[in-house]
């Protein structure tokens, strides 16, 4: 897109999801900033336009064509039955944005065990239509009211029969006496985009563009670099210790005193960070010094 054309109209998903995503799009190349009680984040990129959105609303916006792309949950994109264009899912552990799923929840003491059990109960959550489906699918008869919060309250304090509610680990749910009858629907943040925009060439590059160093992005969370120097006669012995996506790079250090008048060569990688810390003795043993590991924000 140029500077010209409309800005490209990205949601940004508000809440929960709102750290995690801008400090993804960050590593990927962009810098986004909040300020105050403002819906509009600055974002440095003129072709790009920001809007902070609740979740659950998001999809509604980019099937409408309001917002041409953003951030949201699968599950709420299946709640609003919405039509939008996927470009990838972005599960990126190390700043929490992680997959849910969402469950079928009971008290830990209640007599309750499977679904089927709940014939003719009441069934709390914010996840209507799903949660509808799910109960007409097995011709099971249940009262699935709207929940507008406290969730996990309305079934501990005994208000209804069950919830339906999400969850990473389990572990908050366990904590509170509490206890998962079936598993209803996993769901993993996503880019995705309006029909519309996506079909449009000029916004469609764009979101291509976004899509692609966020991958980046994500594909680095769990590589480093790895950097070293060695001699030319234990050059064999590294490299074959090495894993690379295609070949280690191999270059000749300069000559200098230091060397001694013997041939040195410097060799860099990628490799997974939690193979770094068996892999790095081992090279040393090899002959490799002057070991360097350093981070990634991208790996395309």
């Amino acid at each position: 897109m140029s500077s010209s054309d409309a800005p490209l109209k990205l949601g940004i998903p508000k809440g929960s999801l709102e750290k995690p995503t801008i400090e993804l799009f960050a590593k990927a190349g962009w810098r986004i900033q909040t300020s105050g009680r403002s819906y509009f984040p600055t974002i440095d990129d003129p072709d790009i336009r920001c809007s902070l959105m609740r979740p659950q609303e998001m999809s509604r916006y980019i099937e409408s064509g309001a917002l041409d792309g953003g951030v949201t949950g699968q599950d709420w994109i299946v709640e609003n039955r919405s039509e939008v264009h996927t470009l990838c899912d972005l599960v990126y552990s190390k700043v929490s944005l992680q997959g849910t799923r969402w469950v079928l929840v009971v008290k830990g003491d209640s007599p309750i065990q499977k679904p089927e059990d709940l014939a003719g109960k009441r069934v709390s959550t914010e996840l209507v239509n799903v949660t509808k489906s799910y109960f007409a699918d097995r011709n099971i008869p249940v009262d699935v009211e709207f929940s507008w919060g406290a969730t996990e309250a309305k079934v501990a304090e005994g208000l209804v029969d069950a919830i339906v509610d999400v969850t990473e680990t389990g572990s908050t749910l366990r904590a509170n006496k509490l206890r998962i009858v079936a598993d209803l629907l996993p769901s993993n943040p996503q880019l995705v985009a309006n029909v519309g925009a996506w079909a449009d060439p000029a916004r469609r590059e764009k979101l291509e563009q976004i899509s692609l160093l966020l991958r980046g992005a994500l594909e680095a969370q769990t590589q480093v670099g790895i950097k070293l120097n060695v001699r030319k006669d234990q050059l064999s012995a590294v490299i074959a210790l090495l894993p690379s996506l295609t070949a280690p790079t191999v270059s000749n250090l300069y000559p200098t005193e230091q060397l001694g008048g013997e041939e040195w060569f410097s060799v860099e990688t990628v490799i997974s960070e939690p193979a770094a810390r068996d892999l790095i003795p081992l090279l040393i043993k090899a002959g490799a010094l002057g070991i360097i590991e350093y981070p990634l924000n991208k790996l395309i």
